[in-house]
């Protein structure tokens, strides 16, 4: 072992060190040249030049070596210490740089990735009190939590109260939702909501200014963006899904029935014909699979189908996923 590869700081006494020092206390001394592999000992002092023999090392006691090897320790922790004060004070002024706004919040051209779910709340509800003008919501799934409708309540109606305008899209299996239908109605203003059988991720955008997205399934990771461009196309493919969207509040309207088959039936048709499985399309439509599949058997009925396979080609030769129709 070379001196260049056993460096290390010298109260660090390595265990070659150790072992070393206690065979010197064994046998008085030791030769100069076994420690030239070990510098830390004879850096911390615990072996010192013979004086009687200079080519030998004695150890010093014990009771000596480890007050100054405690002592050299300590020295170093202060100093680490000092070293941690000075950059302390020296980045204080350069924290607020690297934000947004000071919160703490790590910004790169306008993303900040929020981390935990009261660090998104928190960062929701700041933004949507400096809100005035508008509030666009995508809320893709079947369901929202009661507790998660009593968080946004009186944020939302804080902004209607305003004078800004409300627009959510829902994806159709929250049309019946009686906990949506109900938050809807509690709310008073300038709403709209209307529904899609496919949506996107979540979605949250205030004054077409910010808008926040999730950054995992888990949703304990968010996206808050004020990156110009970015908000604005996200701006533009809320209006196209808006405009292919069917009303629901304040007045429903409902796709008609096209040869006994329903919307949601010929939405699922649409991804029977492009080969998914039950549980891809009840997850793309917001529904759980046993749905899917009451719905599919449905479908089925209707068309005379007697297999999955005979159903793709019945669906295709029924015209009833034409546009025109």
């Amino acid at each position: 072992m070379t001196a260049e590869a056993h460096e290390h700081r010298a109260e660090a006494v390595c265990q070659a060190g150790l072992q070393l020092y206690a065979r010197a206390l064994r046998e008085g001394t030791v030769p100069e040249y076994e420690a030239a592999a070990m510098p830390c000992v004879t850096q911390s002092g615990i072996l010192q030049p013979d004086v009687e023999d200079v080519r030998r090392l004695r150890p010093l006691l014990p009771a000596l070596a480890l007050p100054r090897l405690l002592h050299r320790m300590e020295e170093d922790i202060a100093r680490r210490r000092r070293a941690e004060s000075w950059l302390t004070e020296a980045f204080e002024p350069l924290l607020t740089l690297g934000t947004r706004d000071g919160h703490g919040l790590p910004a790169t051209d306008g993303i900040t990735v929020l981390h935990g779910i009261d660090r998104i709340n928190d960062a929701i509800g700041r933004v949507t009190d400096e809100a005035s003008q508008e509030i666009l919501t995508i809320q893709p799934g079947g369901r929202r939590s009661p507790a998660a409708l009593a968080v946004a309540l009186p944020r939302e109606q804080r902004l209607l109260s305003c004078g800004a305008r409300m627009r959510t899209l829902y994806q159709h299996t929250t049309r019946h939702d009686p906990a949506v239908l109900a938050h809807f109605e509690q709310l008073h203003g300038d709403i709209e909501v209307r529904t899609l059988d496919e949506l996107p991720q979540r979605m949250l955008m205030l004054d077409r200014m910010v808008a926040f997205i999730p950054a995992n399934k888990q949703r304990t990771l968010a996206v808050e963006i004020r990156h110009r461009p970015l908000v604005t196309y996200l701006g533009s493919v809320f209006d196209r899904l808006w405009h292919l969207a069917t009303p629901m509040h304040p007045s429903a309207v409902h796709h008609r029935t096209l040869n006994g088959i329903t919307p949601r039936q010929r939405a699922i048709a649409a991804l029977l014909i492009e080969g998914h499985t039950d549980n891809v399309i009840a997850e793309r439509l917001g529904m759980n699979v046993r749905t899917a599949r009451v719905h599919i058997a449905k479908l089925a009925a209707t068309l005379g189908s007697e297999s999955r396979a005979q159903l793709g080609y019945l669906i295709g030769q029924s015209g009833i996923l034409d546009p025109e129709r």
